[in-house]
């Protein structure tokens, strides 16, 4: 714990990093927002999913959409500001799982 403590003398400059408080942050903030989007996301699918109402269903559908493209702003504001990593993904691994999902596509009975 010593070295990650500040001295509060002025002038005092040292090369630790300053421990985050119990208080929360802007990223502390985007992250439970994504974390919200993600559990609402799953709630509508499933509700989409019952919905034996055809109109209820377009409904909870168009809610989906949204809530995908708000979900997806979020993470991209996350990943712009360093927030959200990830490795960069291999082209041939990309091209690699767009044509094995591709194949599966190929098998569904409804097209």
């Amino acid at each position: 714990m010593q070295n990650q403590q500040q001295t509060n003398q002025p002038g005092a400059q040292t090369m630790t990093p300053q421990v985050k408080g119990p208080e929360m942050n802007d990223r502390d903030r985007i992250n439970d927002v994504l974390a919200m989007e993600k559990y609402m996301l799953m709630a509508y699918n499933i509700a989409a999913n019952e919905a034996s109402n055809n109109d209820l269903y377009q409904i909870q559908m168009n809610i989906l959409s949204e809530l995908h493209q708000c979900q997806r702003d979020i993470f991209n504001l996350m990943h712009s500001k360093g927030w959200y990593k990830f490795d960069n993904a291999n082209p041939q691994h990309v091209a690699k799982s767009a044509q094995k999902f591709t194949n599966y596509q190929s098998q569904f009975p409804y097209q």
